[in-house]
């Protein structure tokens, strides 16, 4: 006989009460499953064709040239001679970061980067902050890179034929021009190359950056001729701060070093390569850009630099007497700066397919074409608006809101990497971080110290920006968080 004053039976998963605003926020994705998902999206998979030679060309193309064609020329005002130790600093900060991403990408070898390292050490809202800056790191990075794109071909444009672009379309709003129609173009151009698959894209990459390094070669067999020691006098006349300040502005030209780590899910053997490809490429990158500020430095006043974003083809010009060199240095800048813009808008696409994927942006960003393996609908969105950008906005203010938003990143970076030690010692990893957890403390301390000699208005905008994708993940993210439901193929997957 039944208890007519018993309350009903409910299955004991119905009534469980739904976790907490603050359980919620932290809820971790397993990297088990991180692994598991590798490769695929709505309607098709990526396709794993790069091994380890694409992906150090990856990292290169998408960091060298950077600070050394476009951003030098604004940062030895602020350092003077000092400029080089400046570079020695941003490389130094790079290295501590560049270890932890290393251990990282071969243990999780994924297309999120950063945000998916977070995503399983430190939970979702952090996941979310993490690949909020990836966003502004990779794709105001590269409206940043076209803008400077667009002054070495005007100086190409001028060598070879006499005539340049009119300021009103080379130029951005309140820098003298209405419209900066090269900086939209080569972004363009990068998004036809991406649109055709990652191998056919790593393919264009790697010629550019053959051409890139045998430019900044060039440059300093050349300038080395023009090198006066007394332009070393007073090395640091601006003191450690302008050193500082110079430095947190190069450590922009750093970011694409972890470039490779956005490519996980299209590695052969992700987590052989992708640490091996991380470091080269650091190690190759921070030689040259030291070797090429040291000459340019000692073949030009540092007082007589400018924030013209051609100042390496200038001083070709001057050393030589010769328009030849310096044109030719243009041509060889045109083609670096584009491949930075080709490997950083990838950079920007894998990372949103992976928060696609995880539901926190829309789904349109995780769609896979069949036949090409790329994100089609992706590289289409994200190239025009970044390329709107770039045509827009000037380069200092770009440069400034990408790299808090990088430091912001790497030091979530090096925070994820102790915590995954501690959670998960047991995990097989490829790589491991020496002198954990001290080399990572240095590295957290290194983009803290970094990010404070940054402007009051980089600090603003950068509060914005987060205020902004905040917003963005109550509203919508959060909400549609896979985590946030029980993935059905999963827990019929487990059934069988």
């Amino acid at each position: 006989m039944l208890d007519q004053g018993a309350p009903p039976h409910h299955d004991a998963t119905a009534t469980a009460p739904s976790p907490g605003l603050a359980a919620r926020l932290m809820r971790r994705k397993p990297v088990e499953r991180l692994v598991a998902e590798g490769g695929q999206g709505e309607g098709g998979s990526l396709r794993r064709s790069l091994g380890l030679w694409q992906l150090t060309m990856i990292s290169i193309g998408a960091t060298l040239g950077t600070g050394i064609f476009v951003v030098l020329g604004e940062a030895v005002p602020k350092a003077g001679p000092a400029v080089t130790l400046s570079f020695v600093i941003a490389g130094l900060t790079a290295l501590f970061s560049a270890l932890s991403y290393a251990e990282l990408a071969g243990t999780i070898p994924v297309a999120g980067s950063s945000y998916s390292y977070a995503y399983a050490t430190m939970g979702e809202m952090v996941a979310w902050i993490c690949g909020w800056c990836l966003v502004l790191e990779y794709g105001v990075s590269v409206a940043a890179v076209a803008v400077g794109w667009g002054e070495y071909l005007n100086e190409l444009l001028d060598g070879t034929i006499g005539v340049t672009l009119p300021a009103v379309l080379s130029a951005p709003p309140g820098d003298g021009g209405i419209f900066n129609l090269p900086a939209l173009i080569v972004v363009l151009l990068a998004m036809v190359f991406l649109l055709g698959g990652a191998r056919e894209s790593a393919r264009a990459n790697t010629i550019m950056v053959v051409v890139k390094i045998a430019a900044l070669v060039l440059f300093c067999a050349i300038g080395v001729q023009g090198f006066r020691s007394g332009n070393y006098d007073h090395f640091m006349p601006l003191g450690m701060a302008g050193v500082s300040a110079a430095g947190a502005t190069l450590f922009f030209s750093y970011i694409g070093f972890d470039a490779a780590s956005t490519a996980g899910e299209e590695a052969k053997n992700a987590q052989r390569d992708l640490p091996r490809a991380i470091m080269l490429s650091l190690i190759i990158v921070t030689v040259l850009y030291v070797l090429v500020a040291a000459v340019a430095v000692g073949a030009k006043p540092w007082r007589n630099f400018t924030d013209s974003e051609a100042s390496l083809a200038q001083i070709m010009t001057d050393v030589t007497g010769q328009s030849f060199w310096g044109t030719l240095l243009a041509f060889c800048a045109v083609v670096a700066i584009a491949s930075v813009v080709l490997t950083v808008l990838y950079g920007q696409t894998r990372v949103l397919f992976a928060m696609s994927r995880d539901g926190l942006v829309p789904k349109v960003f995780s769609k896979v074409h069949p036949k090409t393996g790329a994100p089609r609908a992706n590289t289409m969105i994200v190239s025009l608006f970044c390329g709107v950008l770039a045509a827009a906005i000037p380069l200092g203010q770009l440069a400034d809101a990408t790299s808090i938003g990088t430091l912001f990143a790497f030091a979530l970076v090096n925070v994820a990497v102790v915590v995954l030690r501690r959670t998960r010692p047991e995990m097989p990893r490829t790589f491991r971080v020496p002198l954990s957890p001290v080399l990572p403390a240095l590295g957290f301390g290194f983009c803290v110290w970094m990010m404070g000699s940054l402007s009051t208005v980089t600090w603003v905008v950068f509060g914005v920006w987060m205020a902004v994708g905040l917003v963005f993940y109550f509203v919508y993210g959060h909400r549609r968080s896979r985590l946030a439901t029980p993935d059905t193929s999963t827990v019929r997957t487990h059934q069988k």
